[in-house]
C-alpha cells in the first residue's frame, strides 16, 4: 500500500510542476480556453504542435499534421474518404480525447457531432470531424492571439433566439 501512496504523491507532484511550467507559456491561456482541454491535455497538445506560431501556414497544414483531416481517394468512378494513417499518433490521441470531452462542454461541438451522426457517420468518424474542426479553431485562436469564443467558433450552430440577441 505504501508503494501506491508514493506513486500517487509523485503523480501529484508532477502535475503541480506541469501546471507551473505550462502556465508560464505565452499560449497557455489560449489553449486552456479551448473546450475539452485542461492543463495536462492542453500541455500535451501544445507540445506536440510546437510553439512556433509560423510553423503551420494554414489551418489545413495543422489539420494534416494532426491527422484529423481526411484523405480522399478518387478515380473516375469511385470516391472514398478515409482517415489518415501516417500521422503524429500522440497528437491524434490527445485531440480525440479533447473532442470527446468537448461534446459535454461545448454546445456547438455537440450540435456539430449530432449533425455528423445524423448524416450517417459512425461515432469515431463524427468524433474525428469534431476534432478536425477544433484543430482549425485552435489554429485561428493561436494565429490571432484570441481566446476561444463559442459564438465565433460555431456561428451556424446558434439557435434563432440566440442570433437575435
Amino acid at each position: 500500500m505504501t508503494l501506491l501512496a508514493t506513486s500517487v504523491m509523485q503523480v501529484a507532484s508532477l502535475e503541480g510542476q506541469l501546471e507551473e511550467s505550462f502556465g508560464q507559456h505565452p499560449a497557455a491561456e489560449i489553449v486552456l480556453s479551448q473546450p475539452g482541454l485542461g492543463t495536462v491535455l492542453g500541455a500535451r497538445v501544445l507540445a506536440e504542435f510546437g510553439d512556433d506560431p509560423h510553423r503551420y501556414a494554414s489551418p489545413k497544414a495543422r489539420k494534416n499534421y494532426a491527422g484529423t483531416a481526411p484523405i480522399t481517394r478518387a478515380s473516375g468512378t469511385r470516391r472514398v474518404v478515409l482517415a489518415r494513417v501516417a500521422t503524429n499518433k500522440r497528437l491524434r490521441d490527445a485531440l480525440h480525447l479533447q473532442a470527446f470531452a468537448a461534446l459535454s462542454t461545448s454546445p456547438g461541438a455537440r450540435a456539430y457531432y449530432d449533425a455528423r451522426r445524423a448524416d450517417g457517420q459512425t461515432h469515431h468518424q463524427a468524433l474525428r470531424a469534431v476534432s478536425n474542426r477544433l484543430v482549425g479553431i485552435l489554429h485561428g485562436c493561436l494565429r490571432h492571439g484570441a481566446p476561444y469564443d463559442e459564438a465565433t467558433a460555431w456561428p451556424q450552430q446558434q439557435q434563432p433566439d440566440q442570433a437575435a440577441a
